[in-house]
């Protein structure tokens, strides 16, 4: 976070003990951001509140210590379990409980807290074991986590502390349900405390936070513009035809640079990404059809630097945190402007700079005029000369093929033969033709039968 960006209050201006004051400075926290400055000091007093902020502000820093803290002052109930958690947080994408599980990690390495994270997709077996084993934190997404609930693996009766992240996201994604379920499992309002954090405080958001908290305090740090005040917006207007010419143009002029192109479905994801693969930029693919091992592992190799191109559906337009993404390229226009918004956001994080690249095409112009009446300024609108729309050659486009569709669209190894690669398509009937074995007799080896017609009966009737 650049110093341009944070408060002039300290982390060991709060009253931490030395354990979490250890954490902090292995994660490098000094001064805190705008949104940690300001809620601190009301969840470290115990009191309920409803934050919003922009995303990359440093929103899951602040909950975290303020956990991390309550859960050192007040000893747990000594009819406590083992597997009874201390502490809920409930986030709405698996991405982003993994993403909070790692930060819990680093901050609360000194304080001899049990931190666990659940979510679907994944480690069924292995999750639930690390359940029984002790846990004091909880973090997961609210499906896997009833799951186990429902099995009688831990229960709720001795939450100290819950967190709802993202909350607008969970009504998006329709977890609405599922959170109250969750709740109402929790000890009364005023027998824990509570915290909201969203970027959005909606009315919906609201009522969810006074049905379920204790009177919260409503904290919301806006940013100087509702987009991110760093991100310098580019729009082009282009035909469908163009899209892909004008996208691998502007991927030839990018150094050293890190890119998320946003696509609005699957489809249409598969088919860009073959194309900057056959035209010489690796990427992986981040959507929902994706299982979670491997998005993981995806998203870890993009983070390293070790993949270069995310293309990537509206799955992960919102929560997750990937240092020194420089460019966001939105190759459909989203049909939400919020998502717009969220999109964007995902360059430029914590104080850095970064550029947005929008293509308005034929299919989601429409989108352009509600986009900018939401964030309230025009997008400029660039011009698009010769030079900048590569020549694409329509054989360049890698196929996904059937049998290593997955293993291909994360960017990993592609297979020594059958590769799929620039090279013109085989003839359509010998698609799926496989390759003989030596010695093997092939349909050209073999004699032809013809096949003999029988002479009608002199009478014209067919034989009895």
């Amino acid at each position: 976070m650049s110093e341009k960006h944070l408060s002039s209050t300290r982390f060991d201006d709060f009253p931490f003990s030395q354990a979490i004051i250890d954490g902090i400075r292995d994660a490098g926290f000094e001064f805190c951001t705008p949104i940690q400055a300001q809620t601190l000091p009301i969840a470290l007093d115990g009191r309920d509140l409803a934050g919003q902020a922009q995303t990359g502000t440093g929103k899951t820093a602040a909950f975290l210590l303020a956990i991390l803290h309550l859960l050192d002052q007040e000893p747990a109930d000594i009819s406590r379990r083992p597997n009874q958690p201390r502490s809920l947080v409930l986030a709405p994408t698996r991405e982003l409980a993994v993403q909070i599980y790692n930060d819990a990690c680093v901050l609360a390495a000194h304080t001899g807290l049990k931190v666990r994270v659940v979510y679907g997709g994944t480690g069924y077996d292995s999750q639930r074991k690390s359940l029984e084993e002790g846990v004091d934190i909880l973090i997961g997404t609210p499906g896997r986590i009833i799951d186990y609930f429902k099995q009688r693996v831990f229960d709720l009766r001795a939450v100290q502390i819950l967190v709802l992240d993202e909350a607008d996201r969970m009504f998006d994604l329709g977890f609405i349900k599922d959170i109250r379920f969750l709740l109402r499992r929790c000890p009364e309002a005023d027998r824990r405390q509570a915290m909201l954090f969203s970027a959005t405080l909606s009315y919906r958001v609201t009522e969810l936070a006074y049905e379920h908290m204790n009177n919260p305090q409503k904290i919301v740090v806006e940013a100087e513009q509702i987009t991110a005040d760093r991100v310098r917006e580019t729009a082009y207007m282009v035909a469908n035809d163009e899209k892909v010419p004008l996208l691998i143009g502007l991927m030839r002029g990018f150094e050293n640079a890190r890119v998320i192109v946003f696509i609005n479905t699957k489809r249409e994801a598969d088919k860009v990404w073959g194309f900057l693969e056959g035209n010489g930029h690796p990427a992986a693919i981040l959507s929902g059809d994706v299982p979670q091992k491997k998005r993981l592992s995806l998203l870890k190799r993009f983070a390293s630097g070790e993949v270069s191109v995310l293309v990537a559906t509206d799955v992960a337009a919102r929560g997750l945190h990937i240092e020194g993404v420089t460019h966001v390229i939105n190759y459909d226009l989203p049909e939400d402007a919020e998502d717009y918004v969220h999109r964007i956001g995902r360059t430029a994080r914590a104080g850095a700079e970064g550029d947005a690249i929008s293509f308005v095409c034929e299919t989601y112009a429409f989108s352009l005029p509600d986009i900018e009446r939401y964030i309230e300024h025009k997008v400029p609108v660039g011009a698009i000369s010769s030079e900048m729309l590569a020549e694409i050659d329509p054989r360049s486009r890698v196929r996904i093929e059937k049998g290593d569709r997955l293993e291909r669209r994360d960017g990993g190894r592609r297979p020594r033969n059958g590769g799929g690669g620039g090279g013109p398509r085989r003839p359509r009937g010998d698609k799926d033709q496989a390759k003989p074995a030596e010695g093997a007799e092939t349909a050209s080896d073999k004699p032809r039968r013809r096949r003999r017609r029988r002479k009608p009966s002199g009478d014209g009737t067919a034989p009895a």
